[in-house]
């Protein structure tokens, strides 16, 4: 997901987005783990960066908030 689309979200939606990728990456892994060659290579990196986005701007709103 592009950046611009996370800032739209709420922190609820958020939080649900990264909870969900969460256990989606999980899923990756545990296959990976057991030996089983992914459908798409970069999906796995992909939700990486899509996790640590979320949790940038997450922080970033709750910042907001404080100030």
């Amino acid at each position: 997901m592009k950046i611009k689309e996370l800032r739209s979200f709420s922190v609820d939606e958020l939080s649900k987005k990264k909870t969900e990728l969460q256990k989606e990456l999980m899923k990756e892994m545990a296959m990976l783990s057991t030996g089983t060659i992914p459908k798409s290579p970069g999906k796995i990196r992909a939700m990486k960066k899509t996790i640590a986005r979320i949790i940038k701007i997450l922080a970033d709103k709750e910042e907001k908030q404080k100030a």
